[in-house]
């Protein structure tokens, strides 16, 4: 995983973005120089003469000029900076540019890739990928409380609010993964509501979309057989999406088409295996307190668990 950082951009809007902290941090620095040049200035010029100066012109010197005249003269000058730069990173969108649709809920992140050449939504949890070199447009709502999408190294933080789709845009340079977050507070697991965006070569992007567009299919295994009879007999695609296997649900719960070629689990929680499917099944709330998930480690024997994480886990 790529450090996460504004210091480090991978982007031309996080560049922008870092160039005008660096402009302000130093820009500060010498103002706050001057004003403490002019102040010792002025006493020492003031002890030097050994006469009263005329405190009412002083007073209004200081003020036009330091007040209103050098305050007005900087905003001009940062906001003249401000839109030159934000042209330079933030070009016209075309009509082929990847439009992607993140919905966040209470404590992950529903991603809807569009998939133009077979008209199919691609619906993933917590990961974001995007084809590197490429402007793209991020469209963010929230399903819940406001939350708000922070991807340091590649982009500015933009809330996601209840009844609202906010624009983000963004590019990658170069292939990677960077790690996102919310940078709202959010509730219980605020912390632990992460995201993984991944940038790929232009051709393998469209390999991605394409494998991601297919439907799900039931290895053929015995023991991803048996998970499967006991992923419908649990009723887990109440919550949970299988497209092309089962009916979609209303959206509670995080599509599990193409699980098992996903990176983490639980926004973040751990890193995705068939250990850690099953051990999330069977008491998520141990690695993420206050989940909307039951337990199932009452409910199915370890090897029932194994079963279920196996069929889980070969859904690629």
């Amino acid at each position: 995983m790529t450090i996460e950082s504004v210091l480090r951009p991978a982007g031309p809007a996080a560049a922008a973005g870092a160039e005008t902290g660096w402009v302000l941090i130093v820009g500060s620095a010498l103002v706050l120089m001057l004003v403490g040049a002019l102040l010792a200035w002025a006493l020492l010029r003031r002890r030097a003469a050994g006469e009263q100066h005329d405190e009412r012109r002083l007073v209004r010197r200081w003020v036009i000029g330091g007040g209103l005249a050098f305050p007005a003269l900087t905003m001009l000058a940062l906001f003249a900076y401000a839109t030159a730069r934000e042209r330079a990173w933030n070009p016209l969108r075309t009509a082929d540019e990847p439009v992607i649709t993140v919905t966040a809920h209470l404590w992950w992140w529903q991603v809807q890739h569009r998939d133009p050449a077979r008209g199919i939504d691609v619906t993933l949890a917590n990961e974001l990928h995007i084809p590197a070199g490429r402007p793209v447009t991020i469209g963010l709502a929230s399903a819940d409380v406001i939350h708000a999408l922070w991807l340091p190294s590649l982009a500015g933080k933009v809330d996601a609010i209840p009844g609202r789709v906010l624009q983000l845009r963004l590019q990658a340079d170069r292939p990677g993964r960077w790690q996102g977050r919310c940078a709202e507070f959010c509730g219980e697991q605020h912390a632990r509501m992460g995201l993984v965006l991944v940038a790929h070569a232009p051709d393998d992007y469209a390999r991605w979309l394409a494998a991601q567009a297919r439907p799900a299919a039931v290895a053929d295994e015995t023991l991803a057989q048996q998970g499967w009879r006991l992923f419908m007999q649990q009723r887990c695609n109440s919550c949970h999406a299988l497209r092309g296997l089962t009916e979609s649900p209303s959206i509670t719960a995080p599509d599990l088409t193409h699980v098992g070629s996903r990176l983490t689990i639980g926004a973040g929680a751990r890193p995705l295996d068939r250990a850690a499917l099953a051990a999330w099944i069977a008491d998520p709330q141990q690695w993420k307190p206050g989940v909307r998930m039951p337990s199932y480690g009452d409910r199915l024997s370890a090897g029932e668990l194994d079963a279920l994480a196996a069929f889980l886990e070969r859904l690629q």
